[in-house]
């Protein structure tokens, strides 16, 4: 079988705020965006509410591509807001903001999404991070797209950032998934024995008139519709830039590493979707602060002792892309925490479903402004 090229791609969303009140501007100019794709060529899109914005870096076949990239849109679209008094921050959630303040952009792909799905979908003042992986055989990328539903939970874990709603502590590390399972077609993915079994659900929906086409499928992970890749959709953006690339470093190495094991006609043991949305709440819940399922010892495991297991399974892979420094990052995110993390230590104690202090409103926004920035 020939090896897939496991090119990689990366997409992220921020949210742009007012640097004097820390709100959400709910209403960027329009010459904001025009000067963004100006800079970036065509790299950067409104999103679905008009307080966001997003990158998608071009293919890269390094991850030191990917940083520069990334840095890149961060500090552009960071300079052409600063001329409006905003900023971006790379955050799955604001920390006080109303998603009923917010409204969505006037594009026809964007209001036809409002009218079907209505306040579901207005309530999604939420951003992520997507990552693509190149694998052009169609068959080979249904058989890894199986295997990788039982990592998902790991990369959740090493990526939450969205601690607060609404100006309340949601108990959750990643309450932006919580908002995102709202949506119809979400969650973890099915398996499918074949990509024409795929094609083959895709099209009854089609047919029904229930989806345009495939990219209104918002699974954790899906065969992208406009590219031959794998896409990861389950992490929410990282504020850090050295956390984003190390679990982009993380997805692309355990691609190639079940890669090989189907070269060598063997798999990732299969566990049931049961199983492995128990594993997804623990991460939406904790993220590496506690720990996962060990389905094979039937026990909790540290994260700490997770993410070291992880580093060991896909060095070869690592060593392959050259990535080795990114993987090894992934060993400070179990160690430190995440940016989840962070900003519950910014608020103080406050107990869980507890409104945030004032104070504290300023203090989170300041540091993910700073963060977003950090390490470019």
């Amino acid at each position: 079988m020939k090896e897939p090229s496991f090119s990689v791609g990366v997409e992220e969303e921020y949210l742009l705020v007012d640097k004097t009140s820390r709100k959400l501007a709910s209403s960027p100019p329009e010459e904001l965006f025009s000067a963004c794709e100006s800079a970036l060529e065509g790299r950067v899109s409104p999103e679905f509410l008009r307080c966001q914005i997003e990158v998608g870096t071009p293919v890269c076949m390094t991850l030191g591509e990917v940083r520069a990239e990334l840095a890149y849109f961060r500090k552009t679209v960071a300079k052409e807001s600063s001329d409006h008094n905003l900023a971006p921050i790379a955050a799955s959630t604001h920390p006080f903001a109303e998603w009923t303040d917010q409204p969505h952009t006037d594009k026809e792909r964007y209001n036809q999404i409002a009218r079907t799905m209505q306040v579901v979908a207005r309530r999604m003042l939420i951003c992520g991070m997507h990552v693509h992986v190149g694998i052009e055989d169609e068959e080979l990328r249904i058989d890894l797209f199986n295997q990788l539903a039982y990592f998902l939970p790991h990369l959740l874990a090493l990526s939450t950032s969205s601690p607060f709603w609404r100006g309340r502590n949601t108990g959750l590390k990643s309450y932006r998934l919580a908002v995102f399972n709202e949506m119809p077609r979400t969650g973890l993915p099915p398996r499918f024995e074949s990509h024409h079994e795929y094609r083959h659900i895709v099209d009854i929906l089609s047919n029904a008139g229930a989806l345009e086409d495939a990219t209104k499928i918002w699974w954790d992970l899906r065969p992208s519709d406009r590219f031959p890749t794998l896409e990861l959709r389950i992490t929410d953006v990282c504020p850090k830039l050295d956390d984003a690339v190390a679990i982009a470093a993380l997805y692309r190495c355990l691609c190639r590493m079940l890669y090989r094991l189907r070269r060598a006609n063997q798999s990732w043991r299969p566990y049931s979707r049961f199983l492995l949305a128990e594993n997804r709440w623990q991460a939406q819940r904790h993220g590496t602060s506690a720990g996962l399922i060990d389905f094979g010892r039937n026990e909790t495991a540290p994260f700490v002792d997770l993410a070291e297991e992880l580093i060991e399974l896909v060095r070869p892979d690592a060593i392959h892309f050259g990535c080795e420094s990114e993987l090894e990052h992934i060993r400070t995110i179990a160690a430190e925490g995440t940016s989840a993390d962070k900003q519950l230590k910014l608020a103080g104690v406050i107990a869980d479903d507890g409104l945030l202090p004032k104070d504290a409103f300023n203090r989170i926004v300041d540091h993910l402004m700073s963060e977003t920035l950090s390490g470019l």
